[in-house]
């Protein structure tokens, strides 16, 4: 889905500045661009005080500035190039190709969590990741609370060691107590998905039914 402005979406539920403020934050490594190890992005201030924005600039001011490749590229992702212009044909290629791509990774991922016992999960609707919830057997309780780790700490290290493959469980999102997730991101790239979803599949499988 196209990225919506959270100043925008508050507007359009009825807020103003004056009533609510809001900070969005935007990078290169989070939307669909993923140039994870260009390091650069923004913060979007909305409803703050003026106040408040000059002492932001003053605490920034102290550090470094970014580097120039971050800069370059997140002016890249703000400003892309527009239609008419003689690159643009390229970009809305290349950018409608990897959005595509991205939503039959999402989908693929989407329906096999589905399919797994014990395992519901929502459709993506805008970022990297899928956020399955899970639903564990007794005696996976009892392990994860031996080894004084999160339940769902224990299954995503148990996928890492049997696998290979790293997710990161929901336990360090803040998540409804008593609930377990995990935070799956749908990045490998789209020819390797079918293997990893089958991985994945065949451990959980196997693990549900080693603490049946």
């Amino acid at each position: 889905l196209p990225r919506a402005r959270p100043p925008q979406v508050a507007q359009d539920m009825g807020y103003t500045a004056d009533d609510l403020e809001l900070f969005s934050f935007h990078s290169v490594s989070k939307g669909f661009l993923g140039e994870c190890g260009r390091r650069g992005g923004y913060v979007e201030c909305w409803g703050i005080a003026p106040e408040a924005k000059q002492a932001m600039y003053r605490m920034i001011a102290l550090g470094l500035c970014a580097n120039v490749v971050g800069q370059v590229t997140t002016e890249l992702m703000v400003n892309p190039p527009k239609e008419g212009e003689p690159s643009y044909p390229l970009y809305a290629k290349e950018r409608d190709e990897l959005l595509a791509s991205l939503h039959r990774r999402a989908t693929l991922f989407h329906n096999a969590f589905n399919e797994m016992e014990g395992v519901t999960c929502n459709p993506a609707e805008g970022a990297l990741y899928l956020f399955p919830k899970i639903t564990l057997p007794r005696k996976a309780l009892q392990a994860a609370a031996d080894q004084g780790v999160a339940p769902d700490a224990f299954y995503a290290e148990a996928l890492l060691d049997n696998t290979g493959i790293c997710i990161v469980p929901g336990s360090g999102f803040k998540q409804v107590e008593g609930t377990y997730h995990l935070r799956v991101a749908f990045l490998p790239r789209e020819e390797d998905i079918a293997a990893v979803v089958g991985k994945m599949t065949d451990f959980h499988n196997k693990f549900m039914r080693d603490y049946r």
